[in-house]
């Protein structure tokens, strides 16, 4: 999710390599042309829509409620025009709502004062609408971050983060809730589940925040939590991977039980190891993995099965040197092969003409080639478009070619 800032995070992820990777040339000759048959049966097309910040929805915090509610049914609209048939909709942005929730407070992204009722149900909506539109509503959480910023103080006086300081962490600027803290888990899983329990939603979406990116200097002060919590542990990285393990197995138990049938999914950043860290790991030299740095097991949890599809981010175009496309798409699809785990590519729409991309960004037809290439690999059940705003406004018609290239026939949904 969110994922306004994936942008720097993926630009601090990887070592700045020129270059082009072989592999990659010749994965882009090879997908140079589209394939142009008839749809799949079933496929995931979805798109992201972002709330943290406005990045994607509302435009700006305090529009009236019938202002709000028109550009939520505009996202979806542009939905159904790109022949896209899931929204992956951000509803607990930072350890806040978009319905009215007993545990949390409404997004301050609403009105612009956090906890301030906005006078509609955002997330009852988008649900009604999107099933009216023959769309999918997965609702997307982030399940850690409170704040962009580190004083609680700034919070609504009844936020939980100010009525138990004790669970929460300052890193880089920002406050986190503390992963290592089993009333912080019991908390934020049932914040979550009541959105399932109220609404039909079609999924549930984790995005790629666990524990907190890695920032330069600083350390992300859990030793209370580890000394009362990490006995029989080999070491602090390990027991922080059970801690996020944990939330995962937890929230699919109560998903299941809640609302049978719904999907339970997670979108990690792209490369779980590099191939020099682990011989399992895909052959890229990313500077974050998310194993090491957000104690994300992403590998094992396709595995073994405990999620019901996994879309990596895999934001970078075919041949980039230090994180290849191809190559990557190709790793996951040996990841999910045999085990019933639907694998979604997460695409980099907002690269697309973005004047500080690569020049492989500039091409209108880089993100097509994404999905020809992926057609060579039958695991891979479909591909998920970063973000809305884009989408919509589509600066140099990647999607465009996308559609006319790919989707020209509707899709039903990918289960």
């Amino acid at each position: 999710m969110g994922r306004l800032s994936r942008r720097a995070f993926t630009a601090a992820a990887l070592a700045t390599l020129p270059g082009l990777g072989t592999a990659g040339d010749a994965a882009a000759r090879g997908a140079s042309a589209p394939h142009r048959s008839a749809a799949a049966p079933r496929a995931m097309r979805g798109m992201w829509l972002a709330t943290v910040s406005n990045r994607d929805w509302p435009s700006r915090t305090g529009l009236s409620p019938a202002r709000q509610r028109a550009e939520l049914l505009a996202h979806l609209d542009t939905a159904v025009r790109l022949r896209l048939n899931t929204v992956f909709f951000q509803v607990r942005p930072a350890a806040d709502a978009l319905w009215p929730s007993p545990y949390e407070p409404w997004s301050r992204w609403l009105t612009g004062v956090q906890g301030e009722a906005p006078g509609w149900d955002p997330l009852g909506t988008a649900v009604r609408e999107a099933h009216a539109r023959g769309l999918e509503l997965h609702a997307w959480f982030n399940p850690y971050r409170v704040s962009g910023r580190p004083d609680p103080a700034g919070l609504a006086p009844s936020h939980p983060a100010r009525l138990h300081p004790d669970w929460t962490v300052r890193y880089g600027g920002k406050l986190y809730y503390n992963p290592g803290l089993p009333p912080v888990r019991t908390f934020v899983r049932a914040a979550m589940l009541d959105a399932v329990r109220r609404y039909p939603v079609d999924g549930v979406h984790f995005d790629d925040y666990f524990y907190p990116y890695p920032v330069r200097g600083e350390r992300f002060d859990d030793d209370a939590a580890y000394a009362e919590h990490g006995a029989g542990f080999p070491d602090r990285a390990a027991w922080r991977r059970h801690n996020v393990d944990l939330l995962v197995l937890e929230t699919a138990a109560g998903i299941r039980k809640v609302r049978p049938g719904v999907r339970f999914g997670i979108s990690p950043f792209g490369v779980w190891r590099n191939a020099s860290t682990d011989p399992l790991g895909s052959p890229t030299r990313a500077g974050v993995e998310t194993y090491d740095d957000l104690y994300a097991d992403t590998r094992k949890w396709v595995r073994e099965r405990w999620v019901d599809y996994v879309c990596p981010q895999l934001y970078w175009n075919i041949g980039f040197a230090a994180a290849d496309y191809a190559l990557l798409l190709s790793w996951w699809a040996r990841v999910a092969r045999g085990t019933g785990v639907q694998l979604y590519a997460g695409e980099a729409l907002y690269k697309a003409g973005d004047p500080a991309q690569p020049a492989a960004w500039q091409d209108p037809a880089e993100l097509s080639r994404h999905l020809t290439l992926a057609r060579r690999h039958p695991e891979v059940r479909g591909h998920v478009f970063f973000a809305a705003s884009e989408a919509g406004a589509d600066r140099i018609g990647a999607m465009a070619r996308v559609v006319a290239d790919h989707y020209r026939q509707p899709a039903k949904p990918s289960r």
